[in-house]
């Protein structure tokens, strides 16, 4: 195996290992020792395997680290969200660029089932993945259950 360059997001972590995914390709790797990584950490890195198995890798080089903030907000989708969605059907997903950097996602979902919605979105390790990938270091569920509206917005700084 060789050394492989990309961006990580932090699966799990212990005080003497973590795990560590590639938000690109999805690969898994294991870390052989912990040099101060909390779940959530998003790295820009290139990582190795650790000799002489080969079964284990170590972070050899840091270009970029940044935490993801989750945050679970008791505001309401925006006027703007509320519309885009006006016009999906129960299930679809709008995704929107923001100006300048990050997304938002904007998803119908039945009155009922928005807050459970909202928490699923909250725990997805892919949440934090895609946050990575938009180059967002925030992200920020909000809903509606009235309208059957829930917004996931991906910010930068």
């Amino acid at each position: 195996m060789t050394e492989q360059t990309s961006t990580f997001v932090v699966t799990h972590a212990e005080s003497e290992s973590a795990v560590i995914r590639d938000v690109e390709t999805a690969q898994v790797h294991t870390l052989g020792s912990n040099p101060g990584l909390e779940i959530h950490d998003v790295l820009e890195a290139t990582v190795a395997p650790e000799p002489p198995l080969e079964v284990t890798w170590q972070v050899v080089d840091v270009a970029d680290r940044r935490s993801i903030e989750l945050v679970d907000s008791d505001l309401s989708p925006t006027q703007h969200e509320k519309e885009l969605a006006d016009d999906a059907d129960v299930g679809d997903l709008i995704q929107e660029e923001r100006a300048g950097t990050g997304e938002i996602h904007v998803f119908r979902v039945p009155e009922d089932e928005v807050e459970s919605a909202a928490q699923d979105v909250l725990e997805d390790e892919e949440t934090i993945a895609r946050a990575a990938r938009l180059e967002a270091v925030r992200v920020e569920v909000r809903r509606s259950a009235d309208d059957g509206v829930l917004s996931v917005r991906y910010l930068p700084d």
